[in-house]
């Protein structure tokens, strides 16, 4: 346990963006410590769990970037921070950007 302690620190040390997986299973009270060595370094965390646990993870997620519900998030947020690539919207052809959802009048387009 301690020489894997050693390289998950030293990995995150190294890391430009940290990515931290929570199940739902178990509590993983590991994770949510390198959630926090990360923040406390000032890394750019993605945190990646269940929307069924998400206020047990709030203070979690507060720090950080972004909170993904899916694998497939986290790798269209790299793929944008890395090329500047945006995903397809999640809604597909049936898309409609909010201002035209919202209408003409709204005062906050």
């Amino acid at each position: 346990a301690n020489m894997n302690n050693v390289r998950t620190k030293t990995l995150i040390k190294d890391a430009d963006i940290v990515v931290v997986r929570f199940g739902e299973k178990y509590r993983q009270w590991n994770a949510a410590f390198d959630a926090g060595y990360a923040a406390a370094l000032g890394k750019s965390i993605i945190t990646l769990h269940p929307q069924s646990i998400s206020h047990m993870l709030k203070e979690v997620n507060a720090s950080a970037s972004v909170v993904c519900e899916d694998a497939s998030q986290v790798v269209d947020t790299l793929a944008y921070v890395i090329n500047g690539d945006l995903p397809p919207p999640r809604d597909g052809d049936d898309f409609v950007p909010i201002a035209d959802r919202l209408g003409a009048g709204n005062p906050n387009p």
